[in-house]
C-alpha cells in the first residue's frame, strides 16, 4: 500500500517543500535531495524502479504502520416518532398495507443517515456519514392506532464522528408520512433531538433526500463546517425556481399578486382586477404557478372546492384543524342550501318578517322555521343531506347557537351605550380616534371628490356636552369619532349601483362622559353628489332621537355605521392588516431563514396555518361571488377597497400597538405609566388588555434577540436576517418598498421592534379582531353585514311605508334570510377554535423546540407572565368601576384573554393567524 501511494505521488523538487500526506490536519513533509536519494536506493535493494517523487522513512513506516489505530466503530440508537392519521381512506389504507408488506419482504423501507457537524469527510469534504440505517420495525407496527409511533433504528458511527447535527431521510415506501421528531441515544453528550413536524414525501415524488437539522440554533457564521452546504441546500430546494405549476406535494415557497380572485372564462360578471402591482398596490400571496384562463392571460386559473388549492405541504391543516374547518363548512352547506332551497319554494320568505323570525334560528333551527317537514325534504335530490339531517339530533346541525351578545340582554344591541361599548370593547376596537378637529376634514382629493368640509356642525353636539363647549370638549379629550368616510366615499355610486345594496359614507361621534362610558351623539351619513367634484356631496347629519319617529331613523343610521364598520372591520382591520400583510413576511421567513436559524425558531409557531388559512380565503371567501362579496355592503368591491385601503392606510411602522394608539390620539407617551402610555379612555378594554400582552412580547423578543445578537455588528453581518427583511419589502410588499417609513434593520433594539409587532399582529391582534365575530355578529341586527334600503326622506314615496310600519321597514333594510344565514354560518366557523389550537405562551415540544436551556427557560418565564396576564383580565371583568366591560347585561371583554377551550368561546390568543 505504501508503495502504491509512493508511486502516485507528485515530483517534488530539490528547493521546495511541499505536503504530501494529510492525517487529522498532521502534514508530513519531504525537502532534501539526501531523502530522495535513500528511497531510491531502497528501492533498488527491492527490485523496484525508482520514482521521482521523494518521501520521508517516517512516513513510510507510517503508511506501512501506523501508529494510531483506526478509529473504532460503535451504534447509537434513533427514536423516530410518526405522527397517524385518525382516519383513512380505503386508498390510504391499501397504500398502508402495501408499504408494510413490500418493508418485510423486499426490503424497501425509510433509510436513514447521520451527519456530523464538525467532522468532515476528507473525501467528499463534506460532513462525515454515517452508514445509512433503516426503520427496523415499520411492518411490525403499520397497524398501531395509536396516534403516535416511535420505530427504532440504529446508526453505525466512527468514534471520531462528532455530535450529529443533521439527519437525512429517503421515504422508499409508496406514501408520504408526518415526521413529528427523532432523538438519537448513544452519543457522550446526551440525547440529541431532532424536532421535524414535517411531511415526508415517497422519493418517487421527491427523489432529493430531505434533511432535518438538530434543535441547536445557529446563526449563519456559526453554522459547523460539516452542515454549511446542507443549510443552503434546504434553503435552495425551499425557493424553488420559480416555474412550472406547483403540485401538493412540494415544499416551495414563492410570490406571486393576487390574479386568482376572479373567474373570467365564467364571464365579464365575475373578471375582478389584479390585486398588486403598481396600478393597485398589495402584497403579495403564495405562488401556485397554475395556468392562465382562456379569457385573461394576465388572470390565473382557478381551482374551486372540494378540490385543494396550493400551499405547500407542511402549511397544509393537520388532520385535527382540517376536521374542525371541515365541520364548520359542512354546518355552512347546510345553512346556506336551506335557506336557497326556500327562496325558491315561497318568493315571500326573502326578508325576515320580525324579530322573532331571527329569534327562532336559536331556538326552533331551520327545519322549523322554514317549514320543511320530512316529506318535502325526502323529495329533493339531497340524499345524502337528508341522512344527516335525520342522523342529527332532531335537526340540532340546523340550529344557530345564541350569540353572546344576546346572553346577557337581548336588547342590549338596542341601547346606545352597548353601541358605543362595542366601539372600545366589540369585534372591531382598532377604528375609534380621538377627534382632534371639529367638524372633521376629508383627505380625500377635492378635485375628485368635492370639498373636505363635513356637514356636522356644533349645533349638531352642543347639547350632549354637559354643558361644555366644542372647543372645551376638544381640549378635555371628549370628543371621538369613528370616521368611515374617506374610505367608502370613492366606492358609493358603483355600490349603491348594484342590485339590493345601498350605503353612505359615516362619520361617527362620540362624547366621553365623567364615567367613562361613551355614547354617540351624532351620526353624518354622505353620499357623492351627481355633477363631479364641483357639486357638493349630499350629506346628512342624524342626532339622538326625540320622539318616536326620529327613534327608528336613529336606528337606521347606526344600521348604516355598524355596516360600515363590518366591511372595514372584515376587509381593512382584518384580512388586509392581519392575514395578507403577513403572508410576505412568512413566505419570506421560509426562502431566507435556515431552520437553524434562531430567528425562524422563534417565528416558527406565529406563522402555522396562515398560508393554509390564506389560499382557502382565496378560494371561497375573498374571491368573485365568494361569501365576503355576497354577504358585505362592498359587494364585488371588497377586495378593491382593502387595496384602496393598504395603499392609502397601511404603514408597518405604525401597525404595533402603542404606536397604533398614539396614532389615533388613544393615548399619549408618558414614562410613568406602566407601558410606557397613558390611555385617554382609561377602561379602554382592547387597549388595556392589549398593552399587558405587548408587553410580554415585547419583553420576551427583547431576551431573545439580545441572547444572540449582543451588538450591531452581528445584526448586520446575518445574511440570511438580512436577506429576509429585504425581502420581505422588496418582493413582498413590493408596491411600497420605496416608502421612508419601513424601519432599518440595523441593531438588535431595531429587530425586537419588527419581530414584536409581527408577533402582535400575527397574534393578540388577530385574535381581538377574529374570534368575536359570531359572539357579536351571529345576531345580524346587531351588526348587519350589509343594508338594503337607504334612510326614507319626507316627500319620498317609500317615507309613507317607513311611518306606518317602521320595524318592517327596517327589517327590509337588513339582510334577506339567505345572506343572513350564509353570513351566520360563516362567521361561526371563522369564530371556531380548533381542538389543536396552539395558544401564546404555548409551544410544540416546549422543552426540546431549541437546544438552547437558557432560552427555554426565558419561554417559560414568558408563559408564566401570560397565565398572570390573565388572572389580570379576570379581575378586571369583575371590576364594578370598569362600566365598558362589567354591570348588568354587560359582556366581559374576553377576546384577549389568551386561552381558551375549543370552539365558539369568544376568547383566546392563537399564536397564529390559523382561522
Amino acid at each position: 500500500m505504501g508503495y502504491g501511494l509512493i508511486e502516485r505521488s507528485l515530483y517534488v523538487g530539490a528547493s521546495k517543500v511541499h505536503p504530501i500526506y494529510q492525517n487529522k490536519n498532521q502534514f508530513c513533509w519531504v525537502s532534501s535531495v539526501s531523502e530522495k536519494r535513500k528511497v531510491g536506493l531502497r528501492r533498488k535493494a527491492v527490485g523496484v524502479k525508482p520514482v521521482v517523487a521523494a518521501i520521508s522513512e517516517n512516513f513510510v513506516k507510517a503508511l506501512v504502520q501506523p501508529e494510531k489505530p483506526a478509529a473504532a466503530k460503535f451504534k447509537v440508537r434513533g427514536v423516530v416518532t410518526v405522527r397517524n392519521k385518525n382516519k383513512e381512506d380505503l386508498t390510504e389504507t391499501l397504500v398502508k398495507h402495501f408499504d408494510a408488506f413490500t418493508d418485510k419482504i423486499v426490503g424497501r423501507n425509510v433509510v436513514l443517515e447521520l451527519i456530523s457537524s464538525s467532522e468532515i469527510d476528507p473525501k467528499t469534504k463534506a460532513g462525515k456519514k454515517s452508514k445509512p440505517a433503516a426503520l427496523k420495525d415499520w411492518s411490525e407496527k403499520s397497524n398501531l392506532k395509536t396516534e403516535r409511533v416511535h420505530y427504532v433504528t440504529e446508526f453505525t458511527v466512527d468514534s471520531n464522528f462528532g455530535n450529529p447535527g443533521a439527519i437525512t431521510i429517503t421515504n422508499k415506501h409508496q406514501k408520504e408520512f408526518f415526521l413529528e421528531s427523532i432523538t438519537i441515544e448513544g452519543f457522550p453528550s446526551g440525547p440529541l433531538h431532532f424536532p421535524c413536524n414535517s411531511w415526508v414525501q415517497s422519493n418517487k415524488d421527491h427523489p432529493a433526500k430531505r434533511i432535518f437539522f438538530s434543535n441547536q440554533p445557529y446563526l449563519p457564521h456559526e453554522t459547523p463546517a460539516g452542515l454549511r452546504a446542507l443549510r443552503e441546500e434546504e434553503l435552495k430546494d425551499l425557493r424553488g425556481d420559480g416555474q412550472g405549476v406547483r403540485k401538493l406535494s412540494d415544499r416551495v415557497y414563492d410570490f406571486d399578486v393576487y390574479n386568482d380572485l376572479g373567474n373570467p372564462d365564467r364571464g365579464i360578471d365575475f373578471a375582478r382586477l389584479t390585486l398588486g402591482g403598481q396600478k393597485i398596490p398589495f402584497p403579495r400571496r403564495c405562488r401556485t404557478g397554475r395556468l392562465p384562463t382562456d379569457t385573461d392571460m394576465n388572470a390565473e386559473s382557478r381551482v374551486e372546492k372540494p378540490h385543494p388549492t396550493y400551499v405547500p405541504r407542511d402549511e397544509q391543516f393537520e388532520e385535527t384543524k382540517r376536521n374542525t374547518f371541515s365541520n364548520g363548512r359542512l354546518q355552512g352547506v347546510l345553512h346556506n342550501l336551506l335557506p336557497s332551497l326556500m327562496a325558491n319554494i315561497s318568493a315571500n320568505n326573502h326578508d325576515f318578517r320580525s324579530f322573532s323570525d331571527i329569534d327562532s334560528l336559536y331556538s326552533e333551527g331551520l327545519l322549523l322555521k322554514l317549514g320543511l317537514e320530512d316529506e318535502v325534504l325526502k323529495k329533493l335530490p339531497l340524499p345524502k343531506v337528508v341522512d344527516m339531517i335525520q342522523e342529527s339530533s332532531q335537526g340540532d346541525l340546523l340550529k344557530y347557537n345564541t350569540p353572546k351578545i344576546l346572553s346577557k340582554d337581548r336588547f342590549a344591541w338596542l341601547r346606545d351605550d352597548e353601541f358605543a361599548r362595542q366601539v372600545i370593547a366589540g369585534v372591531n376596537p382598532v377604528t375609534i380616534e380621538r377627534l382632534q378637529v371639529f367638524p372633521p376634514v376629508s383627505k380625500l382629493d377635492p378635485e375628485i371628490y368635492g370639498p373636505q368640509e363635513s356637514a356636522l356642525k356644533e349645533e349638531h353636539i352642543l347639547g350632549h356636552l354637559n354643558g361644555m363647549t366644542v372647543q372645551q370638549a376638544l381640549d378635555a379629550n371628549k370628543l371621538y369619532i369613528v370616521d368611515h368616510h374617506d374610505i367608502y366615499l370613492p366606492f358609493i355610486d358603483r355600490i349603491n349601483a348594484l342590485d339590493g345594496r345601498k350605503t353612505y359614507a359615516t362619520r361617527t361621534v362620540f362624547f366621553l362622559s365623567p364615567l367613562g362610558t361613551l355614547k354617540p351623539i351624532a351620526i353624518e351619513l354622505s353620499l357623492p353628489q351627481a355633477g363631479g367634484p364641483s357639486s357638493r356631496s349630499k350629506r346628512r347629519v342624524v342626532t339622538p332621537p326625540v320622539d318616536a319617529t326620529t327613534s327608528w331613523m336613529w336606528q337606521l343610521a347606526k344600521a348604516h355605521v355598524c355596516s360600515n364598520d363590518a366591511g372595514v372591520h372584515q376587509l381593512v382591520n382584518h384580512w388586509l392588516r392581519t392575514h395578507a400583510s403577513m403572508e410576505p413576511f412568512i413566505l419570506s421567513a421560509h426562502r431566507q431563514l435556515s431552520a437553524m436559524h434562531p430567528i425562524f425558531k422563534l417565528l416558527d409557531p406565529h406563522m402555522r396555518y396562515t398560508l393554509q388559512i390564506n389560499a382557502q380565503a382565496r378560494q371561497t371567501l375573498i374571491n368573485a361571488d365568494g361569501v365576503i362579496e355576497a354577504c358585505f355592503t362592498p359587494g364585488r368591491y371588497c377586495m378593491e377597497m382593502s387595496a384602496a385601503a393598504y395603499k392609502k392606510f397601511w404603514r408597518f411602522d405604525l401597525e404595533g400597538l402603542p404606536a397604533d394608539l398614539i396614532r389615533r390620539g388613544m393615548a399619549v407617551p408618558d414614562p410613568t405609566q406602566p407601558h410606557g402610555l397613558k390611555l385617554l379612555i382609561e377602561d379602554y378594554p382592547y387597549a388595556s388588555d392589549g398593552l399587558m400582552i405587548w408587553s410580554a412580547i415585547e419583553n420576551w423578543v427583547r431576551t431573545y434577540v439580545t441572547h444572540y445578537y449582543p451588538d450591531s455588528a452581528q445584526i448586520c453581518n446575518d445574511r440570511e436576517l438580512q436577506a429576509w427583511y429585504a425581502e420581505s419589502i422588496n418582493v413582498g410588499h413590493a408596491d411600497l418598498r420605496h416608502e421612508a417609513w419601513w424601519p432599518t434593520l440595523a441593531t438588535p433594539e431595531d429587530l425586537a421592534s419588527i419581530l414584536t409587532t409581527i408577533i402582535w399582529l400575527a397574534s393578540a391582534q388577530h385574535a381581538a379582531l377574529n374570534f368575536g365575530q359570531y359572539p357579536y355578529g351571529g345576531y345580524v341586527p346587531n351588526r348587519p353585514p350589509l343594508v338594503r334600503r337607504l334612510l326614507p326622506e319626507e316627500g319620498d314615496p317609500e317615507y309613507k311605508n317607513f311611518l306606518a310600519d317602521p320595524q318592517k321597514y327596517f327589517l327590509s333594510s337588513m339582510p334577506s334570510l339567505l345572506q343572513a344565514t350564509k353570513y351566520m354560518a360563516v362567521v361561526d366557523a371563522l369564530s371556531t377554535h380548533s381542538p389543536d389550537e396552539e395558544y401564546i405562551g404555548e409551544r410544540n415540544q416546549p422543552s426540546i423546540w431549541t437546544g438552547d436551556t437558557e432560552i427555554v427557560e426565558e419561554f417559560y418565564g414568558f408563559a408564566a407572565e401570560i397565565r398572570r396576564v390573565e388572572k389580570e383580565i379576570e379581575k378586571k371583568n369583575s371590576d364594578p368601576t370598569l362600566r365598558n366591560r362589567c354591570g348588568a347585561g354587560v359582556l366581559p371583554y374576553e377576546l384577549l384573554a389568551p386561552s381558551s377551550e375549543p370552539g365558539v368561546t369568544c376568547r383566546g390568543v392563537p399564536n397564529s393567524v390559523s382561522i
